[in-house]
């Protein structure tokens, strides 16, 4: 079994090569919640949804995000009635959300519901929220502090961020299926995703007990790189960090998770900074980690699980 740690897009990526490399129930993904909110009375969780419709094969492949072959009817005659129409919804997006709002309303848990959904959709690997419970991301800018969908989307994340906050990370749990995945004695390996640090896997890593629970888990832990050639392939991760006031590079994603990973995958443009990681007591590993195509995230996938089995858990880090 192989726990991963994801955010939408780029995680999603990594999320589906290692959907091919291993038997479909031997992969389990913890997907950030920061992201999720309430929009027109629904509940919106794009980056599940995105991992969901990538494993799915449905995923708009142009955007990396929404339905392929979407239509925007629904938003249009929002639009016509003067409704917020800044965060697009498509029409078979809406049905997701629909559903999902019946199975809450019906006193399902989050994990519960995103168990029946994947299902639906023909989803093998184990893919659930991070925790039951609400952690959302606060932005706080030079804008004044925004909810993350409205700083991402609305503001198009051009505000400069000074601070983030994960409200409700302090009280909430780890899910029972990860608590269940890090018990388990065939778990060999957590995986985090190339996803960004600061907005995805930060907003998991804050749950409260979780990087014990992932510490105390006794198998490597292996983060692969969101930066290549000193930029983010998407997003705001390059943003963030120049903003935080960090180099944008590999060797500083490897940093930030310092005290908790066993391995990183660096890419092939920043092989340079492989030996200052090692430095640091985190194995190194340099792959190719732009993801093309589905080849190359297999590939990818592949080698990071390849890398991970050589790593060697460090001794002194606290749990």
């Amino acid at each position: 079994m192989i726990l991963c740690l994801s955010g939408g897009i780029g995680g999603a990526k990594l999320v589906l090569g290692l959907s091919c490399v291993l038997e479909p129930n031997a992969l389990v993904v913890a997907v950030n919640t920061g992201d999720d909110f309430v929009h027109l009375g629904l509940e919106v969780w794009p980056d599940f949804d995105t991992t969901l419709y990538t494993l799915a094969g449905v995923a708009n492949a142009q955007q990396g995000w929404g339905r392929e072959g979407e239509s925007w009817r629904a938003m249009d005659a929002l639009r016509a009635l003067g409704g917020e129409d800044w965060f697009n919804l498509g029409d078979k997006d809406i049905a997701l959300h629909l559903f999902r709002a019946q199975l809450r309303a019906e006193g399902l848990t989050a994990n519960a519901c995103a168990s029946v959904i994947r299902e639906r959709f023909g989803v093998a690997p184990i893919i659930t929220p991070a925790t039951d419970q609400a952690v959302r991301t606060t932005v706080h800018t030079d804008k004044g502090a925004l909810s993350f969908q409205h700083y991402f989307v609305r503001h198009r994340a051009e505000p400069a961020i000074f601070r983030l906050d994960y409200e409700g990370a302090a009280t909430a749990r780890l899910s029972p299926v990860i608590h269940a995945a890090l018990r388990d004695p065939s778990l060999e390996a957590i995986i985090i995703a190339p996803s960004n640090p600061f907005l995805s896997v930060d907003p998991i890593l804050a749950i409260h007990g979780c990087r014990a629970a992932l510490r105390g888990a006794g198998v490597p832990i292996v983060a692969v790189t969101p930066i290549i050639a000193a930029a983010a392939v998407k997003g705001p991760t390059a943003k963030i960090m120049r903003e935080f006031g960090l180099p944008v590079s590999g060797a500083a994603v490897a940093a930030h998770y310092n005290d908790l990973i066993d391995g990183f995958v660096l890419d092939r443009t920043e092989a340079n900074d492989r030996d200052a990681i090692e430095a640091s007591g985190v194995t190194c590993a340099v792959e190719q980690t732009l993801m093309h195509d589905d080849a190359e995230k297999t590939e990818l996938a592949a080698r990071v699980l390849a890398f991970a089995k050589i790593c060697v858990k460090r001794q002194g880090l606290k749990q």
